[in-house]
């Protein structure tokens, strides 16, 4: 069993904290939580069993995995606190957004990092996690990193971290693009009549079948999208707006935003 301490238990640490329970990576007992919140350590405390504390250094003593999720503008704290007290071969797995592998290991003086890209759906183990690891992360480690990840839902590794801020601005970023389409979607379906109840159901559940369909069928995106437009029908009729709206080049224009951001985020 994996002995855990998580620095940070907001939303993606009790994710994860979740995931590692429900896959029994590990137990109540071999996990300590260090939170700046007292609210927040009483309630993980009482949700899940786990020992809380304030005290990152406290916390991180005897594990073999020290997970980073606090807020990029905390982590510097953090690093200067745990600097000196870390033993070699632990293993260090960050889902600090914008923050680089280069950043961790200065602040920390630990070389044995990996770095990991989640995003919002692993909060329901549906999220999709990119990551990559340091020369000094063993395999046996590697499998372990895999594991925690994989119970949040999907993972995929890239031997270069370059590749993190790629995967940030489609992935990490992706959920809100889609809950932007969402949310036009019900506006425009209450404008035409529909209640907002109404269209919040159908646009969710609608949205929600088109991914697995996506996620199951051996056919692409355009595929699938041709194989829904008749020629002269209803569908035929809306892309032809959003084709003239330059749909296409906004999102490609959004992304490249998004990626520039990252790059920009990881060299501060």
């Amino acid at each position: 069993m994996m002995k855990i301490a998580f620095i940070g238990g907001g939303n993606m640490g009790e994710a994860m904290l979740a995931a590692v329970l429900g896959q029994k990576l590990s137990t109540p007992d071999g996990i300590y939580i260090s939170d700046v919140s007292e609210s927040r350590r009483e309630y993980l405390n009482e949700r899940y069993d786990v020992e809380v504390t304030a005290d990152s250094r406290e916390a991180v003593k005897g594990k073999d995995i020290i997970v980073l999720a606090v807020k990029p503008q905390n982590l510097p704290e953090v690093m200067a606190d745990l600097k000196g007290c870390l033993e070699s071969t632990l293993l260090v797995l960050s889902i600090v957004a914008g923050v680089t592998i280069s950043t961790i290991s200065r602040g920390l003086g630990h070389s044995r990092i990996v770095r990991c890209m989640p995003n919002t759906p692993a909060q329901i183990g549906f999220g999709m996690s990119a990551w990559t690891a340091t020369a000094e992360v063993s395999e046996e480690q590697k499998v372990q990193a895999r594991a925690i990840l994989g119970g949040m839902g999907r993972e995929i590794y890239f031997d270069d971290e370059k590749y993190l801020d790629m995967v940030t601005a489609v992935s990490a970023s992706g959920p809100a693009y889609v809950f932007l389409l969402a949310e036009s979607l019900v506006d425009a379906a209450v404008k035409i009549g529909l209640s907002r109840e109404e269209a919040g159901e159908l646009v969710s559940q609608m949205m929600l079948g088109s991914a697995h369909l996506m996620q199951q069928s051996d056919k692409s995106p355009a595929e699938l999208r041709r194989n829904v437009t008749s020629r002269g029908g209803t569908t035929e009729s809306a892309l032809q707006v959003f084709e003239e709206g330059g749909f296409a080049k906004i999102v490609e224009d959004a992304v490249k935003a998004a990626y520039r951001r990252a790059k920009e985020l990881g060299n501060q």
